[in-house]
């Protein structure tokens, strides 16, 4: 079976301010190196707007409401320091959300080997009642909700390699076994958390990383934390929250990874995805703000989720 992206152009009308590191141009760049020959085999699909009402497996009515209210008829709205929305955002988080969901329904209905979802905006600092991190909807908390809802799904694992802890992905599946949440991130860094005691009902697990660590530490800390854990969990279905401002390049943070970690790290999570998931795996585009280094690590990703 293929490998299968989805992508939409309203992911581009999600506007940023002038100099904000989430911005279009992000999804050009991935664009751009997706268009590479290599890359002709890709089965490319339009991303659907999403339910609406699946927002609720993850986020309550009121807080829904209240960023549908943020969304302004012009210009940019502030809903925090960093976080912000444009006439289109919340089109563009919709369709976000329905491509996070398409692409779980297509592992399970045997559509696809696997799916990248190169979307915007991203989602793994939404908490339950809280937009932030340039993050509206948590994607990836609704994404693995949807599996359980409509697949069945028993155990879904979130396997979450930006450089930021994803906070919000963490409070949602806070006191829920059914979702095993892994973390690999820089610490100390935004938003403050992801310690290693931080363990809620033993369905978190947390791999800090010190600053200006590289390739050895991230990668022990795979093969230390995030791997035994998906091995006792035994997931139905892997999901990876993929932010790929880990990058030496990237600007927000101080963990010098380079292309061959991301395509190490997806390959591990391939191997876990065939032994206990009958092969389902999910990426979610996260963060990544080096124009170059999210475009090579994008395409090292993708190029290894292909070789199947």
């Amino acid at each position: 079976m293929v490998t299968r992206l989805y992508t939409h152009p309203i992911y581009l009308e999600h506007i940023t301010p002038p100099g904000h590191p989430e911005r279009p141009d992000r999804l050009r760049a991935i664009e751009r190196a997706l268009g590479d020959e290599a890359f002709s085999a890709l089965d490319r699909v339009q991303a659907p707007e999403g339910d609406e009402a699946t927002i609720l497996y993850a986020h309550p009515a009121d807080f829904v409401a209240r960023v549908r209210a943020s969304v302004p008829d012009t210009g940019i709205a502030r809903i925090d320091a960093d976080t912000t929305a444009s006439p289109k955002s919340w089109q563009a988080a919709l369709t976000a959300i329905g491509a996070a969901n398409a692409a779980v329904d297509d592992v399970f209905e045997d559509r696809a080997a696997n799916a990248f979802v190169a979307a915007r905006p991203p989602g793994h600092h939404a908490e339950k009642t809280t937009a932030m991190g340039f993050c509206l909807f948590n994607n990836a908390a609704i994404a693995a909700r949807h599996a359980q809802n409509k697949h069945g799904a028993e155990r879904v694992a979130i396997v979450d390699w930006d450089v930021h802890h994803g906070n919000g992905t963490q409070d949602i599946f806070w006191d829920d076994p059914s979702v095993l949440y892994c973390s690999t991130h820089q610490m100390p860094l935004y938003p403050g958390t992801g310690a290693k005691n931080e363990t809620g009902a033993g369905n978190i697990v947390n791999a800090p990383l010190s600053p200006q660590t590289g390739s050895d530490t991230f990668q022990e800390a795979f093969e230390t934390r995030i791997l035994p854990a998906l091995d006792e969990f035994r997931p139905d279905l892997i999901i990876i929250s993929a932010g790929f401002d880990a990058h030496h390049r990237d600007p927000l943070a101080e963990i010098n990874l380079v292309e061959d970690d991301f395509d190490w790290a997806t390959g591990q999570l391939m191997d876990r995805a065939g032994r206990y998931s009958s092969n389902r795996l999910v990426s979610l585009l996260e963060g990544g703000y080096d124009l170059q280094g999210l475009a090579f690590s994008v395409a090292a990703h993708v190029a290894r989720l292909m070789k199947g």
